[in-house]
């Protein structure tokens, strides 16, 4: 999370955990989860999350903060608590593979205003400026983890909107950067179905294209849609989106052959450059399907069960 920035999730998320044997498909669908997972969570739903350095006047509680190598993970449930009244209202999440995070109690807490006057609140024109796009590498050269799991996010989609289809896409950065991982989660083959760049700024494709890659706004999450159109649309994260939409740079991608003899670089040093194609994370892959009701259907089911089996032979089944 940004500074001064916060988000819910409607979902319910955290302890307790029931395993999905126990659970049954009916009571885990209405918990948002619609395949099998090992536990579902029954945890508060509309948990706010801001960044760790926005949080006042909490207290780790000690014996709370179990987790897998030099962090906490929040297994336990709440592990922060009101220095005043020493009630669990949030949790702390900073374990290896996790981003920092504070999650607050629905319950436990109270909104107030702070006095300070707000700014206008974010809206789709923001996608239009140059500080909102999130360069898709990091300045040490690798990729960047929000475009890994905004990548993971929209692969969930398309996998579930094309029914695991064959899929083109539009010629330019969405090819070059998103190529790779669209390659790896689905199929190619005949019935190719057409996907294409479209939100607020920016031309709609024609011919229309099968599927529509679009933003979610800024402020409510929601997909852009095109003016009366109710065709398959796939959400992007809004600063991934914005990325593809209005590069302004170079492409982050290795390019092949060398500069003409006698000519020399002025730009050292060189831009980063990672060293492997984007994929997406497979948690973020995951995490998303199976809280899409369409993973319901057979041939997604049979496509879900093939890739369990192909990132963990060990523990599919």
């Amino acid at each position: 999370m940004e500074p001064a920035t916060y988000a819910v999730d409607p979902q319910p998320t955290g302890p307790p955990w029931r395993l999905w044997k126990e659970v049954g498909a009916d009571a885990a669908a209405r918990q948002g989860v619609f395949a099998p997972v090992y536990s579902v969570s029954f945890g508060a739903r509309n948990r706010i999350v801001i960044a760790p350095g926005d949080s006042r006047s909490m207290t780790l509680i000690p014996d709370k903060c179990e987790g897998y190598c030099r962090g906490v993970d929040g297994r336990a449930g709440p592990n922060l608590a009101c220095e005043g009244c020493g009630r669990p209202v949030a949790t702390r999440m900073d374990d290896c593979g996790m981003w920092q995070t504070v999650w607050l109690e629905p319950d436990a807490v109270a909104r107030r205003s702070s006095g300070l006057s707000a700014g206008p609140p974010p809206d789709w024109d923001d996608l239009e400026r140059a500080e909102h796009r999130v360069p898709p590498v990091e300045p040490d050269g690798s990729w960047s983890r929000r475009w890994e799991a905004a990548v993971g996010v929209a692969l969930a989609h398309l996998v579930a909107v094309t029914e695991d289809r064959p899929v083109s896409l539009p010629a330019g950065p969405v090819a070059e950067l998103l190529g790779h991982a669209v390659g790896r989660y689905l199929p190619a083959g005949p019935g190719v179905r057409s996907v294409g760049l479209a939100g607020p700024g920016i031309r709609l494709p024609r011919p229309c294209p099968d599927v529509l890659l679009v933003p979610r706004h800024p402020l409510t999450g929601a997909p852009w849609r095109p003016p009366g159109d109710e065709g398959a649309v796939v959400p992007l994260d809004s600063g991934v989106w914005a990325y593809l939409a209005h590069p302004g740079e170079i492409s982050p991608l290795p390019a092949t052959g060398v500069l003409p003899e006698g000519v020399l670089r002025d730009d050292y040093p060189l831009p980063p450059r990672p060293w492997c194609p984007l994929t997406s994370h497979h948690r973020a892959f995951e995490d998303t399907l199976v809280r899409l009701p369409a993973v319901r259907a057979p041939r997604l089911r049979r496509y879900r069960e093939a890739y369990r089996q192909a990132v963990s032979p060990a523990s599919a089944g």
